[in-house]
Formats: structure tokens, sequence, C-alpha cells
């Protein structure tokens, strides 16, 4: 019998000793165009402890070179959820934040900064200075922001519509638009493409995979006593802090933003059932839009990859689940997200994502712009598992 590794019908894997400078230096080249820092700006950077200190360094790097200066302050973890009084001060001084902390989004104080002209890095994705040498990395930032680009122009405009969530295992979650929703939601920088904090205002994410949501609460300028009109039922395949994808099809049911019950037997879903109940949708289908980012990776907030989704629950009390299994997450125990990496999603009758297939990745004007720096089914539709 011939033995498995004496067929060779596939070529070898590139070798790093060959291409590694050249990956090495694309992806830095996305890091200094990310952290779009001027001349003259004072930089905050909001740390953790758990934080790899080369990351800060590397920022620190970019702040010399640019002639700016930096301060750096450190919390406990990165489960900040409202800034600090005694910092207040210091970050509504700075005109440029690099941030760890989960209230980055949500902080009013934070949101009030950011109208006024204040730009934002978020480093969820980027704990690590290791991650400079994956994929996602250094995949290109323009094509990234062509494919949100590309997705925004399939919102209806001008009419109402609902943003309508299926998949195989029963789900069906509809979000109502309104004309002016999807004003103030697409206009967003990430929505219009902007995947750099170069414009005043900027909030971006760093490693530049996190797109922006489908739905959250810019579509009602991020006023949380608005209500949005939504309801259904959601059958996740897999939730942060869970090892795998769970076995049983497990039903979370809305009843307007708010989760009402979950249905299942099985201990995942009495996990969820005790956690999710009265809890509230914050983001309704987080969506990625990096074609390397690795699909079956969930942790620390969602898979990134094109088409995966997820649905970021706010809990209506901290789970003790979350705190033993994930003590040390970068998210509040207040916080779930749920994942589906094989939804449909259609904007009224213009659909979004087929299957888990994000439809942008085949736009002709996509594809032109990848071609200019690779093959595009290699660049747009070969996955990173």
């Amino acid at each position: 019998m011939t033995p498995a590794t004496n067929f060779v019908g596939l070529p070898p894997a590139e070798d790093p000793q060959i291409v590694g400078i050249r990956d090495q230096f694309q992806a830095m080249d996305n890091f200094t165009q990310v952290f779009a820092i001027r001349p003259g700006d004072r930089v905050l950077f909001l740390a953790d402890p758990l934080l790899d200190p080369r990351v800060i360094q590397a920022v620190l790097g970019l702040v010399r070179s640019r002639g700016a200066t930096a301060r750096i302050y450190m919390e406990p973890s990165t489960r900040v959820t409202e800034v600090p009084e005694g910092i207040r001060a210091l970050l509504e001084d700075a005109t440029f934040v690099v941030s760890t902390w989960f209230c980055s989004i949500i902080d009013p104080l934070c949101i009030q900064l950011r109208r006024q002209g204040q730009r934002w890095v978020k480093i969820t994705y980027f704990r690590n200075l290791d991650l400079l040498k994956t994929p996602q990395a250094r995949f290109p930032l323009d094509v990234i922001g062509e494919l949100t680009r590309a997705t925004a122009a399939r919102y209806p405009e001008g009419e109402a519509f609902d943003l309508r969530f299926t998949d195989e295992r029963g789900s069906d979650f509809r979000i109502h638009f309104t004309p002016e929703m999807r004003q103030r939601q697409l206009a967003t920088n990430r929505w219009r493409g902007k995947m750099t904090a170069e414009e005043n205002g900027a909030y971006v994410h760093y490693l530049p995979t996190h797109g922006p949501n489908l739905w959250d609460h810019n579509s009602v300028n991020n006023d949380l006593s608005v209500a949005t009109e939504m309801s259904g039922v959601l059958y996740p395949q897999w939730a942060i802090g869970f090892a795998k994808p769970f076995e049983e099809r497990i039903g979370v049911h809305f009843d307007g933003e708010y989760v009402s019950r979950v249905e299942g037997e099985s201990d995942e879903a009495k996990v969820l059932r005790e956690m999710l109940v009265g809890g509230r949708m914050i983001e309704g289908g987080g969506c990625g839009f990096n074609p390397k980012a690795p699909r079956h990776t969930v942790y620390p907030a969602g898979s990134n990859a094109p088409g995966a989704l997820h649905f970021g629950i706010d809990l209506a009390q901290p789970s003790d689940y979350i705190r033993r299994v994930m003590p040390d997450w970068e998210e509040p125990p207040v916080h779930m997200d749920l994942i589906t990496l094989d939804g449909t999603v259609l904007a009224g009758d213009n659909l979004l994502i087929d299957k888990g297939f994000l439809c942008a990745l085949r736009d002709p004007a996509v594809v032109e712009l990848a071609s200019r720096y690779g093959d595009p089914i290699e660049l747009l539709e070969v996955p990173v598992y």
C-alpha cells in the first residue's frame, strides 16, 4: 500500500522564511492607516492588565513617529461599564483614544466626545501583537470598506422595511426600519466604509474585522429609551463561553427587544434560559466583513467572517455562568453574544446574506477592487478556519 505521505497533489504552503517579511509589512501598513494619529494629537490609551504590553509599545511608537503625545490609564479589567469619574477630565482632554474597555461604545460621555470630533480605535481584536502575523491583519482595508458600502446599498431607501433573519433551524426574527432609522444607521463611519480613525468622530475596530451591526441603537441616535419594533425567534448555533456549537435546537424567543423565553432541554438551554430571559437586544446582527477572519473563532465577541452573525443581548442581571467560565472575559457578565454562521438576511426584498454567505462578496465593484490586491476569488471566497 502506498503511504498517504507519498501522495502530493497540492502545492506546499508558502514558506514564512520567504514571504514573512512581505506579510509583516502589509499588516503594518494597515496598522498605521487605522491608527490615523495626527501631529499634535493627545492620545489616551485605556488599557487593562491582561493586554499584551507590546501592543501598547506599538501604539506608542506610532505616537512618537507622528509627533503626538500619549497617556496610558489602566483599569483592573476590560469590563468597565462606565467611564470612572476620576479620569473624565483626561478623556475630555484627549483627541484620540485607544481602548480595550467595554464601555467605549455605550458610555454617554464617550458618545458625546465622538460627536464633538474625538477619534477612537477599539482593540478588542488586537490584544496580542502576534495577531499582526495573521491573514486578517493584512487583508486590504479598502476592500473591507467596499464590502460594507455594497451591503449598505442593499437596504431599501425611502421606505419602511423589515430586516428579517432566518435559517434552516427555524429562526424567524424581524427588526422594523423606518426611512429615518435607515438613514441614521448607515450614516455611521463604518457603514460608509471608513475603516480608519482618520475622520473626526470616528469609531473603528482594530484588527479591522468587526464590521458594523446590521441594526443597533445608532438607528435611534443611541437613545436607549426609544423602543425599536422587533419580534420573533432565533435558533443560535453557538454562544460565547460554550466550547462548541450546540447539539440541541435551542430557541430564543423575543417580545419586542426583550427575551421572553428560551426553549430546550439540554444543559446549554438551561444555562441560556437562566441567563437570557429578560435581557435586551442591543446588536441585531453584528456582521463580519473581513474574509480572512477565522470563521469558527467566536471568542471574544462573535465570528467576524463575512456573513457570520452575532446577536448581542444585555442581560437583566449578571450571569454566574459567565463568571465561572470566563472570569477574565473582555466583556462584563451582563452581556452575551448568540452566534449563527448560516443565517439568511433580507432587507425588505433585498438579499444581504444567503445561508451564511455575504452577497456583497460578489458585487462587481468589490471584485474589481479586490483584483488590484490579488486573485479576487482567493481573497474574497477562500475562508480561514
